[in-house]
């Protein structure tokens, strides 16, 4: 097969052209993994922050004990009712809280490291000790304020 000098023009011609558009893609691929490296880099690191939780609510606190002891928590400890800790719905785990009795203004720093309470109208399950510290253990139930302190 004989290839005129022309024909062959036009072939070196097209392998330049896929060349040049090769090198291009190449720098063009380069410059959007650099500009996502970039943009990667200035997100914000996820942080627990409260400011952004409901962190002051009224409501009903209960607290709990008795069956729950040993038993895994929410975020993988052991629970004990006689540590100063809670469960809550939605804050973070390792919120520090103090929740306050209404009825006798006694409160109690906990951190939150279980979720709950899952009835109805109530804001946050207290452990046995901190429930102690507020005088709630014999009402069960009481009317309480939780604030977020760290």
């Amino acid at each position: 097969m004989i290839i005129s000098l022309s024909n062959l023009f036009r072939i070196l011609a097209k392998i330049k052209d896929a060349h040049q558009l090769y090198t291009m893609n190449k720098f063009v691929l380069i410059i959007c993994v650099v500009v996502i490296l970039l943009l990667a880099s200035c997100q914000r690191k996820s942080t627990p922050n409260t400011s952004q939780q409901n962190c002051e609510e009224t409501g009903l606190a209960s607290y709990y004990g008795g069956k729950f002891i040993g038993r895994q928590t929410a975020n993988g400890e052991i629970f004990t009712a006689n540590k100063f800790t809670a469960a809550h719905r939605t804050l973070p785990f390792g919120t520090m809280v103090k929740v306050t009795n209404m009825t006798n203004n006694k409160f109690a720093i906990v951190r939150i490291n279980d979720r709950g309470p899952f009835i109805k109208g109530r804001i946050i399950d207290l452990s046995e000790a901190a429930a102690k510290k507020i005088d709630m253990l014999q009402a069960g139930v009481v009317k309480v304020t939780i604030v977020c302190v760290n």
